[in-house]
Parts: structure tokens; C-alpha cells; sequence
């Protein structure tokens, strides 16, 4: 009698961010109550956001850190995600996985670029050689990943078309538009210095100092108070304004 053999079944990976799990942070953001809300976050969110925070250090390789133990690094990042609770709406139809996993990974990248960049000031070429933990992805593309640049786009686009609202004078409108066109050239301009980037766009606009500083304050505000929103929210609110 021939013996039978049984195939080892796979084991299949545990769903640690699930429906249940969604439910639970609407009904956390709709708890009146500290400790019912501590209840809930204890016993069906908070094991979710540390697995998610966990995977995505792993996962992206964002392993440039100012800690040196990586769950000092989730629990740092976890604290992050609860002041972000109340801003998840099931009903603008974001998945909470989806939705928490972006804002972990924007977080990320912001102080892994950050730390990498005070790496790179300090460590010898040699040493940068060598290191090759430096990737957010094995097929990371720059462009396609790269927060800040999709969202300098669309702030661009919107500032362009918005131009002569915002600035009704002609000559505001011109400084404007030099001060964007110095974002739309961003790839190609090998000069960062803030007294040069004055004087590209005095060449442009036959203005002084002080109309210059005027106008960028005003397009740093609108950046400024956009750009909070879209990390916060995973999406810009341009067409809202």
C-alpha cells in the first residue's frame, strides 16, 4: 500500500490591517469617551499600525534614521499617525490601509532624505560609495515617487492659471510668474544661492528687492499652507480655494 503524500499547504500571511480594522478608527474618531477610546485603539489599531510601519521601514529600506533601534523608529512614527486619526474620512473613499500607509511613507521619506543628506555632508566619498542602503525601492523611480516634486507641479499649474486673481497688477503679476518660472526650470538651474535667484529674476522683471520679497512672501504663504494640507491629507485642495 503505497504511502500518500500530502502537500504542505502554504501559510498564508496574516491580515493585520483588515476591515475590522477600519471600523475600529471610525469608531475611535467617533468615541466621546478617553477611555473607550483607549480601549479601542489598544485592542484593534494600534498592533495594525505597528505591523504597517514596520513593513513600510522594511519594504522602502528607510533605514537613515536619527534613532538606532528601528521600533524607537514605529513608535515615533505611530504617535505621528494618532494626531492624523481624525483626518481619516471613509467617505472621500480612501481605504485606511491605503491612506495611513501614504502618510507613513511621506513621513519617511521626509526624514530619511533629511538624515541621508547630513550623512552625506559629513561621510567621506569613499564611504558614500559603499553605501547602498540608500533605496526607497528596488524599482524605485525618482519622479514617480517624489512627493515634493508632484506637488511643486501642481502648485505651478495652479499659481499660472490663477496668475492675474491673485495678482491683479500687471507688474505683481510678472514678478510672479519670473518666481515661478525660476520652480518650472527647478531641474535645469545650477544656482541656488538666494542673492543669484534675485538677480535671475531682476533680469526678467526690471523690479527692486523689496517688490521681489513682497510677491514670493505671498506665493511662500499659499505654498506653505498647501503643502501642510497634502501631507496631511494624501491629496491637494487647489480647486477648493
Amino acid at each position: 500500500m503505497s504511502e500518500v503524500v500530502r502537500k504542505r499547504k502554504k501559510k498564508s500571511k496574516i491580515q493585520y490591517f483588515t476591515q475590522e480594522t477600519e471600523d475600529a478608527i471610525v469608531a475611535y474618531n467617533k468615541a466621546t469617551c478617553f477611555e473607550e477610546k483607549e480601549r479601542i485603539y489598544h485592542k484593534y489599531i494600534h498592533y495594525a499600525f505597528f505591523k504597517l510601519t514596520e513593513n513600510i521601514i522594511h519594504t522602502f529600506k528607510f533605514y537613515h534614521t536619527e534613532v538606532d533601534n528601528i521600533e524607537d523608529l514605529q513608535h515615533e512614527i505611530i504617535t505621528f499617525l494618532l494626531s492624523k486619526m481624525h483626518l481619516f474620512d471613509p467617505t472621500r473613499g480612501a481605504k485606511a490601509y491605503s491612506y495611513f500607509g501614504t502618510i507613513v511613507k511621506r513621513y519617511l521619506i521626509i526624514q530619511n532624505t533629511k538624515n541621508y543628506k547630513k550623512k552625506v555632508d559629513k561621510a567621506p566619498v569613499e564611504e558614500l560609495q559603499k553605501d547602498l542602503t540608500y533605496s526607497y525601492d528596488l524599482d524605485y523611480d525618482p519622479q514617480a515617487h517624489d512627493t515634493l516634486s508632484a506637488f511643486i507641479d501642481e502648485y505651478v499649474e495652479y499659481c499660472s492659471e490663477q496668475l492675474f486673481e491673485m495678482f491683479p497688477k500687471e507688474k505683481d503679476a510678472q514678478v510672479a510668474d519670473a518666481i515661478l518660472e525660476i520652480f518650472r526650470k527647478r531641474e535645469n538651474l545650477d544656482v541656488f544661492n538666494k542673492k543669484a535667484l534675485y538677480i535671475y529674476i531682476r533680469e526678467m522683471v526690471d523690479v527692486k528687492t523689496p517688490h521681489i520679497t513682497r510677491i514670493a512672501t505671498q506665493l511662500s504663504d499659499l505654498y506653505k499652507e498647501h503643502y501642510l494640507f497634502y501631507l496631511e491629507n494624501g491629496y491637494t485642495n487647489f480647486n477648493n480655494e
